[in-house]
């Protein structure tokens, strides 16, 4: 094998590119062509001279030069003294363990299956669906907005329009967060192929051609995300049905749809599509949100009463059909029709192929993998992160749990808390949550106070003539102490940051209620219901002091 020095490389494309080049030559028996160290390892045939290897890479515009062999030796050392990390998967958990692995030295590989980086967040998740969210709010608002003086229209809608766009902006931010990334970064390697631990430590991954290629790797995180999990329903195998991909970025808006499901992904394109001008039934096995705080899921319904959408309560679907032009779903209650389903009733790991047992990585029922505070199975040299371990499944948990793995990879102890994480559901109006309910709190023997305050009397909601919701907050009994937070309202996502923040720095609602919050804001809100801890609401002046 000889080494050649090449100059002018400035991306990992770049090496990609050479070695494909060189693997052209049928007298190659192997290429490794690394950014980082601006080298090319090359194993050739006996009679097979360097000049042509130099010849095949300056036909790509590089400068070359075969290194002699104490040159190639140093470089092997220097590479071998770094810590090897290997990553399944390419999604947010994976980036984020990755900058952070490769800036404590380590040098990274990350294996993904398919032809697109970046997971599900930027690609099939949260990015595209919170487009599609906001155009619905917006057409809403013009066919309905509470001022007496501004005139309702019919909104001009164009939904093939509308779904290019959000592939572009997804394509923009997948290019800028994931793929920038991986070509400035020296220190970070992307592989294509699905991949499995071996029994004897490291990767095997597979590519798309069946070849096999070991990865030695001294840590390894998984981080293989999530899969819409399909129920056991007679017939719906059978059926064209939609899962949370295909309606986010359908360039036809049905007639009417069919929701099976009732939490965060069915509510939150099941209000987008109605908006949009599709007739929308909702079929929930219980109520709506039915593990969150009761009164979320009760006044919500209300609201999407209001619009239009007709609910199902306690409805299970028995079977399901497809004629080649709609759907028949059978419920315990009543035949129902419609053009397209939506089936959205949660997602499960994707480990199945992960060949874990044989590393003694332990999942739970579900097939999620465990992981302790440190983000650590198990096995103590694999790690896990993001949807496919046993934690929130949030895209910002998944980050941080990809950091706080990495720096336990590397070197530094760090551990994930969430015990003031926040939670949103991007309906209209919102649903934000955070720390404990009443319920919870009673099922760990916490006695508790707490206060329920209706929008009617938060000033900024009457001003905008949207007072559907409430703030809750729920306290320790004997110190005050902010332990949970409940909110129904418009901008709820940007207002639970305030009691995130209360609970981590350990406030009492009498902390909360002495803040002062710049009036006419929704936050206000928390200030407000505070107060009530103390105060009767209505004898407070407009300004909450």
């Amino acid at each position: 094998m000889n080494s050649y020095s090449i100059q002018g490389m400035s991306c990992t494309g770049c090496a990609r590119a050479i070695e494909v080049a060189l693997n052209a030559l049928p007298e190659v028996i192997s290429v490794k062509v690394s950014f980082a160290d601006s080298t090319a390892q090359v194993s050739t045939a006996e009679q097979f001279s360097s000049a042509q290897v130099i010849t095949a890479i300056e036909a790509l515009n590089y400068t070359v030069q075969l290194q002699d062999k104490a040159a190639d030796k140093a470089l092997l050392d220097k590479a071998a003294d770094k810590l090897k990390i290997v990553i399944i998967g390419s999604g947010s958990a994976a980036f984020a363990c990755a900058i952070k692995a490769a800036k404590n030295a380590a040098q990274v590989t990350i294996v993904e299956a398919s032809d697109t980086i970046g997971g599900c967040c930027v690609n099939v998740g949260c990015v595209p669906s919170k487009i599609l969210i906001r155009a619905a709010q917006l057409a809403q608002q013009q066919r309905n907005n509470p001022f007496s003086g501004l005139g309702n229209r019919e909104p001009l809608l164009d939904r093939a329009l509308l779904a290019r766009q959000q592939q572009l902006r997804v394509d923009e931010l997948r290019a800028a967060k994931y793929q920038h990334i991986l070509e400035t970064n020296p220190a970070l390697s992307l592989v294509h192929g699905r991949a499995h631990l071996a029994p004897e430590g490291g990767v095997i991954v597979t590519d798309s051609k069946g070849s096999e290629r070991h990865l030695a790797a001294d840590k390894i995180l998984i981080a293989t995300g999530s899969t819409p999990t399909i129920p056991a329903i007679s017939g719906l195998h059978q059926t064209p049905y939609w899962t949370s991909t295909e309606a986010l970025f359908a360039t036809k808006l049905p007639d009417h749809l069919l929701v099976l499901g009732s939490s965060v992904v069915a509510l939150e394109i099941a209000q987008a599509y109605r908006r949009l001008g599709s007739k929308v039934t909702i079929v929930a096995r219980h109520t709506l949100l039915y593990s969150q705080e009761p009164e979320l899921g009760m006044q919500l319904a209300k609201c999407f009463v209001s619009e239009g959408i007709d609910i199902l309560h306690n409805t299970q679907a028995l079977s399901i059909s497809h004629d080649g032009q709609q759907f028949a779903m059978q419920t315990n209650k009543q035949l129902l029709h419609a053009d397209k389903l939506l089936v959205s009733t949660g997602r499960h790991a994707n480990t199945e192929q992960l060949n874990l047992a044989a590393l003694g990585v332990v999942t739970d029922s579900s097939g999620a993998i465990k992981v302790n505070q440190q983000m650590q199975t198990s096995n103590n040299n694999i790690y896990a992160a993001g949807d496919c371990a046993t934690m929130a499944q949030y895209v910002y948990v998944a980050a941080a749990a990809g950091s706080k793995a990495a720096l336990n990879m590397t070197g530094t102890e760090a551990q994930l808390d969430l015990s003031s994480m926040p939670a949103v559901i991007f309906t209209d109006p919102q649903v934000a949550t955070v720390g404990l309910t009443e319920q919870r709190a009673k099922e760990l023997q916490i006695k508790t106070d707490s206060r329920c305050l209706s929008l009617e009397h938060v000033p900024r909601a009457l001003a905008n003539f949207q007072t559907e919701g409430f703030v809750k907050l729920v306290c320790d009994a004997q110190s005050g102490r902010l332990l949970g937070a409940q909110i129904l309202a418009e901008n709820a996502s940007e207002m639970i940051q305030t009691a995130v923040l209360a609970i981590a720095n350990k406030m009492t609602v009498t902390d909360l209620a002495n803040q002062l919050f710049p009036y006419l804001t929704m936050v206000e809100g928390i200030k407000l219901c505070a107060q009530t801890f103390t105060t009767e609401v209505t004898e407070l002046s407009c300004c909450a002091g």
